[in-house]
Formats: C-alpha cells, sequence, structure tokens
C-alpha cells in the first residue's frame, strides 16, 4: 500500500538528513520508526506527506506519488497525528469535525456528520464530545487527535510520538486503540516511537534509522540485542516473559 524509495532530505547546511530511505508498509500493518534523538525519524515521517518537501525519491499510496499531489489531495490518502497538540476554546465534536475539511466543500454534509459520529461512537468519546479540547487530560486530547486524523478516512495514518507525556495507562490505551484501527480499517500506520518494549508489543514491523539511513527493517527477527546495541549504543538484551519479548538494558 505504502512505498517509499530514495527518499532524501536536506536542510539548508545541506547535511544530509535522511539519504535512500526506502520500505514498505502492507494495509493493516504497523510500523514503528526506531532511533536515538536526533535521527530523522520525526522529519522522515513529515517527509511522507510533504509537510516538509525532500528533495529526491518518491512516496506512492495504492501507486499514486503523493508528492505530486496538491494539499488537499494528500490529505484525503494520509492523516497525521503530532508530537504535541495544543488546546483551544473548541469542542470534541468540532475538533473531529476538522477532519472532514479535505471533502468539505461549502458547509459539512450529512454524511460528514455520521462518519464523526461513528468515530466518537467507535473510541467512546461521547460523554466529551461537547467539552473543550483545553479541559482534556493529556491521554483524552490524544484520542480526540487520533479520531480526527480518522475522520479524514486516511489510507496511511502516521503517529509521531502519540505516547510521550501519557501515563502508563494511557500508553497502554492508545497504542492498544490504534492497534486495533489499524486491523479494524485495514490501513497502513508508521509511527515513531522511543520506547521499545511498547513497539514489541503493539507494532507488526520495526525500522531503524542510524547515521542518517536504514540501519535495519523487518519483523521480530530484526529485534536483535545487536541491532539495538548498534543503534542505541547500548547494551541489552531481548527475553521472553509472559509470552512478550521484552528489551532490557544491561548499564
Amino acid at each position: 500500500m505504502l512505498k517509499i524509495d530514495a527518499l532524501q532530505f536536506s536542510y539548508r547546511s545541506n547535511k544530509k538528513i535522511l539519504d535512500k530511505i526506502k520500505f514498505d508498509v502492507t494495509k493493516g500493518e504497523c510500523v514503528a520508526i526506531l532511533g536515538n534523538n536526533g535521527a530523522g525519524k520525526s522529519t522522515m515521517l513529515k517527509c511522507l506527506n510533504k509537510i516538509m518537501s525532500p528533495q529526491k525519491g518518491t512516496v506512492s499510496v495504492n501507486g499514486i506519488d503523493l508528492l505530486k499531489l496538491s494539499r488537499l489531495e494528500i490529505a484525503k490518502n494520509t492523516a497525521y497525528v503530532a508530537q504535541k497538540n495544543e488546546g483551544n476554546q473548541i469542542t470534541v465534536y468540532d475538533a473531529i469535525l476538522l477532519g472532514r475539511k479535505p471533502y468539505i466543500k461549502i458547509s459539512p454534509t450529512k454524511r460528514d456528520y455520521e462518519i464523526v459520529e461513528d468515530i466518537i461512537e467507535g473510541l467512546n468519546l461521547e460523554e466529551l464530545s461537547l467539552r473543550y479540547i483545553d479541559e482534556l487530560s493529556g491521554g483524552e486530547l490524544q484520542k480526540v487527535m487520533i479520531a480526527r486524523a480518522l475522520a479524514q478516512e486516511p489510507k496511511v495514518l502516521l503517529l509521531d510520538e502519540p505516547t510521550s507525556c501519557l501515563d502508563l495507562k494511557n500508553q497502554l490505551e492508545v497504542l492498544k486503540l490504534i492497534q486495533e484501527i489499524t486491523k479494524e480499517k485495514q490501513i497502513a500506520v508508521v509511527i515513531v516511537i522511543h520506547d521499545l518494549n511498547l513497539a514489541l508489543r503493539y507494532c507488526d514491523r520495526f525500522l531503524f534509522l542510524k547515521d542518517n539511513s536504514i540501519y535495519c527493517y523487518g519483523g521480530i527477527d530484526v529485534m536483535t540485542p545487536e541491532n539495538i546495541g548498534a543503534v542505541y549504543q547500548v547494551p541489552v538484551a531481548v527475553e521472553s516473559y509472559h509470552n512478550q519479548r521484552v528489551v532490557i538494558p544491561l548499564t
């Protein structure tokens, strides 16, 4: 579904932030983007929907190069949830309705309202729908931002550290929600995440960025002490506990 080929991005200094990035994501699959701070993870995510324009390469969804589309058409194919979201004086309902903006010509249609109401019901946000988003907790706000992204009916969902600043309970709830949405909607999900154990629990494949390029990409087989140690420069053990792989730092 999602294919990235020979993607390259540099800032004005001409220092390459991303070089020859190539990978694919199939529908119904969640891919974790992993690597140290400054590895280019968030930059790559923004390149995938042209928030930042790469100098070279292609990003295609079902064979269509997104980088050649208008912002409106990109928004009909991909949805992006930023690392930090500001609360303001708008209700949860209206915030989610904003996700329909790429499809609204003059005013929302009955279909737009139905989609919003279905998402609110599916994500159990009914009790929050008339509250202002600046009154929400971090976990509640993150769920609303995911709901707004889903209102775009995207083929690809891009998430930049959706669990940052969340407590353990909300981290698990948000990632479980993303996992369920990925399978139910059969969309391709790319998620930047720092916690290796959460990635192991909720993601299907794992892409490690190192030195501006892909160090390795694959399924559970790439989550080895050797790969993790090489990327993060920290010795680790990868063990099985209660049928779940866990990464244990050894320093």
